[in-house]
């Protein structure tokens, strides 16, 4: 996501490089840039303004810091400024309270309303420890509650059989008095949707929302990220006419272009409080807007790489790894666990762009899809083998590489360049553990999958002999 702007600003900063220091001069080229890639991103013309003025002001204003490049100052005012405009920090929702909270999920057709509400009672029952009930309140599209249903069956919670004969203020109070008789701490209620915003639509959702004013429900827009300025429009209507507690940005792992993450906050006042990332029920995230104005301007986002590691990772597994390498043993399994763990915390590119400066390595490299597909096939090899040679690779002679060439549809040489890597990785880990240990710097060979990758600039081909028709001698 972002990724056109972020490129833009990029190269729009490059103005700055080698300037002594900021003045209205030397900044206007920069900010001529800057205006034009938020509009091209779809951001509002108002919000444009106000942050190139901002931005202009205290760039100008701004004393040097001796030791500080003046284009690392600017980029620095830059994240202030969008951090700002999109919220500051992270404005969640409020749960703790005494239950049940009911949340009203509402938006147009197509948004990915019920499929949030499937995302967010997963997040709710592993992240916040509460006890959810999901309730269908779509009189008008019948297939929603069995996709509903079928959510509800696989994130573990239960779903309310809604009679959709009734009217939703019907079925919600309903749900309600089984909430309550259950221990329910949150009811997530997905309303219905229409094309377009019309009348009926919004006396539906006023009217469901005044039946149950008592118990003070939140109200969340799910707003398609994709849609730019339309989704400001459409918060903006459903605001002034229910009085909007949140808003969620779907697809945000889609070519978003980012005017909606970059303009909702300013122009409605309604802060964005979760982003859906990806296809997957674990994939919703809390939206922090300091995070991803660092993710924009390729300052990197530790904080959430951290986070996903804590959740995707199993600490005992990694435990265990840990010890058998100090052990000087890395068996092919650890590195199929390894592998999964890095899938699971998402993709290579999305990964690589929460490091600092890694998004100007990432444009130099291209595409990363072939590293991504030499990991899947690698994993097919892997699969192929034996429990015994996943533990003790040096087993594997001419005779089993045939088999598992077989066995995964691979080539022979595929399965030996596969070992090579293997043996790579495991120079590399155990250099590593030498170093933790005081041994100094390992010697680096190259990454598994990352072959196919472009050098990176200055670096050099190193030139070595082959021995025989395997390359190296792996055993």
């Amino acid at each position: 996501m972002f990724d056109n702007l972020s490129e833009k600003f990029h190269y729009a900063f490059k103005n700055l490089q080698g300037k002594a220091k900021i003045t209205e001069d030397n900044i206007d080229e920069t900010l001529k840039e800057i205006r034009t890639a938020l509009l091209e991103a779809d951001v509002n013309f108002k919000v444009v303004k106000s942050v190139v003025n901002s931005v202009k002001e205290k760039a100008i204003g701004e004393k040097v810091i001796k030791g500080v490049d003046p284009s690392e100052q600017f980029i620095k005012i830059m994240h202030d400024e969008l951090a700002k405009v999109m919220g500051e920090a992270n404005q969640e929702i409020n749960l703790d309270r005494t239950g049940p909270v009911p949340i009203l999920i509402v938006g147009l057709n197509g948004q990915g309303k019920t499929t949030f509400s499937g995302k967010f009672s997963k997040y709710l029952i592993g992240k916040k420890k509460k006890n959810v009930l999901l309730v269908p309140a779509d009189t008008f599209r019948p297939a929603a509650k069995k996709q509903l249903q079928t959510l509800a069956a696989q994130v573990n919670v239960d779903c309310f059989d809604s009679d959709l004969s009734k009217s939703p203020k019907d079925i919600v109070l309903m749900a309600l008095d089984t909430a309550r008789a259950e221990n329910k701490d949150i009811v997530i209620i997905d309303t219905a949707g229409r094309l377009h915003v019309d009348d009926e639509l919004m006396e539906q959702l006023k009217d469901l929302k005044e039946g149950i004013k008592d118990l003070n429900p939140e109200v969340l827009l799910v707003a398609d990220a994709m849609t730019g300025q339309e989704a400001v429009n459409v918060a903006k209507v459903f605001h002034q006419a229910i009085e909007l507690t949140g808003v969620v940005l779907s697809k945000m792992d889609s070519d978003a272009r980012g005017g909606a993450a970059l303009s909702i906050r300013e122009v409605t006042g309604v802060p964005i409080s979760y982003i859906s990332t990806g296809e997957k029920m674990k994939d919703l995230e809390l939206f922090h807007p300091d995070r991803l104005a660092k993710r924009i301007l390729d300052m990197g986002d530790i904080v959430s790489l951290v986070e996903k590691a804590q959740d995707e990772i199993d600490e005992k597994d990694a435990e265990k790894m840990m010890k058998r390498l100090e052990k000087g043993k890395f068996t092919v399994d650890d590195f199929l666990k390894q592998m999964n763990m890095m899938q699971n915390l998402g993709s290579m590119g999305s990964l690589l762009k929460m490091i600092p400066g890694m998004g100007n390595v990432l444009r130099e490299v291209g595409d990363l899809s072939p590293a991504e597909n030499e990991m899947k096939r690698m994993k097919i090899i892997i699969s192929s083998m034996t429990k015994e040679e996943r533990t003790d690779y040096k087993l594997i002679k001419e005779s089993r590489i045939n088999r598992i060439a077989k066995g995964s549809g691979s080539t022979i040489q595929a399965v030996k360049d596969f070992l090579a890597k293997f043996r790579q990785m495991e120079q590399m880990m155990g250099g590593f553990m030498k170093m933790m240990k005081g041994g100094g710097m390992p010697s680096m060979p190259g990454m598994p999958g990352m072959d196919g990758m472009p050098m990176m600039q200055g670096e050099k081909k190193k030139k070595g002999k082959k021995h025989g028709k395997w390359g190296k001698k792996y055993f």
